[in-house]
């Protein structure tokens, strides 16, 4: 009874991962780095993500700018227009890794900005961390 009851918390406490990502290897890897410790939930273009991300519930998104069908940036744009996604929090992964383009997505509304390739995990599980635990303390 009590293994059972601590199943049953930890699984509540478990956070939901969006991740947005188009390209297979990179979701493939993101998730397998996330899986420990989230529950991840996978769309693989920016149209079935803006229709689909909100049945999943997600406590924040993982987000390709660079996508099929919508790109990152306009789905941005329909989560932050929708009055139950205005405060997910919301992360840009992007192979755009010019000097300022960290500052040019945070100015669009992203809460945080993860360069792609990730080539250090810590710096993506720490983004996480510090995003879910602002959200929170709101």
């Amino acid at each position: 009874m009590a293994v059972e009851r601590f199943i049953e918390q930890r699984e509540a406490n478990v956070k939901k991962i969006a991740l947005v990502e188009d390209d297979v290897d990179n979701r493939t890897q993101i998730s397998l780095l996330l899986e420990d410790e989230f529950e991840v939930v996978e769309f693989e273009n920016g149209l079935d993500a803006a229709n689909r991300l909100l049945d999943s519930s997600p406590d924040l998104v993982l987000l390709d700018i660079s996508l099929r069908s919508m790109s990152g940036t306009g789905v941005l744009k329909h989560l932050r227009s929708d009055p139950r996604t205005t405060g997910l929090p919301i992360i840009a992964l992007t192979s755009h890794s010019m000097v300022g383009d960290r500052v040019h997505y945070l100015s669009l509304g992203f809460d945080g900005y993860i360069s792609k390739p990730i080539v250090d995990e810590q710096i993506l599980l720490d983004e996480i961390e510090e995003l879910l635990r602002a959200r929170g303390s709101r």
